[in-house]
């Protein structure tokens, strides 16, 4: 194994991946809660959820061991875009889960008629919870110049993703309200996708 980096850029980034890890356990405790209370609408994934755990504990491991052993430096204009785009991320995930609320999880659950969410970044996409975790996995491993795993692992959630979005939304569709706040509305970029 090569010798760990002693720098200020690397411990912090080290830092923010094991922060990463954290919040990733606690969305999973509190959706875990969430979906008991409501298990008779929790959509079955069986493959999917398991390589979506897969792909996020990725997030956190992949990135830390590129820099270790391929020896990524720091490269501050680089390392400074990821972070402008994580915070830009992190404050629209800020503004979904307050506008979402408890209705917020990382399985997919089936809302009930009277509580489809048409305000916040809702008003304006229909995922935006998906478009946060895109910024967040392109930019996280690229604070530290880690550009395998930023393409790696994007790649991984596009597959992901492409799944997940058709999943929730077959659901989703089946109620008259999601489906009239939103056939028109792009899922991920306005008036475009």
């Amino acid at each position: 194994m090569p010798p760990i980096p002693d720098t200020t850029a690397f411990l912090l980034f080290a830092g923010l991946l094991a922060a990463t890890g954290v919040m990733r356990l606690a969305e999973v405790v509190v959706s875990a809660r969430r979906a008991r209370i409501r298990h008779d609408e929790v959509v079955s994934e069986p493959w999917l959820f398991p390589l979506m755990a897969t792909l996020h504990t990725g997030l956190v491991l992949a990135p830390l061991a590129e820099v270790l052993w391929l020896e990524r430096s720091f490269t501050p204009w680089i390392g400074g875009t990821a972070v402008g785009i994580l915070v830009l991320a992190t404050v629209l995930r800020v503004w979904t889960l307050s506008t979402i609320g408890i209705a917020w999880n990382v399985r997919v659950v089936k809302p009930e008629e009277t509580t489809v969410v048409t305000t916040g970044p809702y008003a304006f996409i229909r995922h935006p919870n998906y478009l946060v975790v895109i910024l967040e996995i392109a930019a996280l491993p690229l604070v530290h110049s880690a550009w395998i795993a930023a393409i790696a692992l994007s790649a991984l959630n596009a597959f992901v993703l492409w799944h997940r979005i058709r999943t929730e939304e077959r659901m989703l569709s089946t109620l008259p309200a999601w489906h009239a706040a939103f056939a028109s509305k792009a899922r991920l970029i306005p008036g475009v996708f």
